[in-house]
């Protein structure tokens, strides 16, 4: 959260299809608080989890806030097929969380205090560039690196016709990004760092 800013601009070093999820809440009835109090405790409790695993997929989150009802997580995963996994996954929180609103549902117990919702997308390589100028990795770069912004091009045009060596047959996606070794003043970042909220 109090990282230090990188002079100057830069790129995420990211390779391949990138995978994202837009997760969160609303809260309908500030009053019903015994209702999304839990859900809003559930999220940091389900990002923990991951964290302690990092071989369930996600890379990097960014908190948000879109107005005093509305919280969600921007998560950049490996795969949507470890984004599923885990969502399925029996010993995992998420799982246990959804099997309680499902009975809840069945029960006729839900009252419409707390929306929920989320959207995933797999962005194809060339549908996606990125640039950050005096800023601490954050997002996308968090996620997967950062590269000097003339590795990729300066120009979006020329970040979207970046192609992986992995599309070529040279490593294979999701493989541990690599800082380059021009970007010396970039510091490691680990991959799950969490980003600040933004109101």
């Amino acid at each position: 959260m109090f990282a230090k800013p990188i002079p100057g601009r830069i790129t995420a070093d990211t390779e391949g299809d990138v995978t994202v999820l837009l997760i969160g809440m609303r809260i309908n009835h500030f009053w019903a608080v015994h209702h999304w109090l839990p859900v809003l405790a559930a999220m940091p409790r389900m990002l923990r989890e991951l964290a302690r695993d990092q071989g369930r997929g996600l890379l990097g989150h960014v908190l948000l806030t879109a107005s005093p009802r509305t919280y969600y997580v921007v998560q950049y995963w490996e795969s949507k097929e470890k984004l599923y996994a885990y969502a399925a996954a029996p010993d995992m929180f998420h799982h246990r969380a959804w099997a309680m609103v499902n009975r809840k549902e069945r029960a006729g117990k839900v009252r419409q205090h707390v929306g929920l919702w989320h959207e995933a997308y797999v962005v194809p390589e060339g549908s996606y560039e990125s640039i950050y100028v005096d800023m601490p990795p954050f997002g996308l770069a968090a996620a997967h690196g950062v590269l000097p912004l003339e590795k990729r091009g300066r120009r979006a045009a020329d970040r979207f016709a970046h192609r992986s060596s992995g599309a070529a047959g040279g490593e294979p996606r999701g493989a541990a990004p690599e800082v380059c070794p021009a970007a010396e003043a970039v510091p490691a970042v680990p991959r799950t760092e969490e980003g600040p909220v933004v109101g």
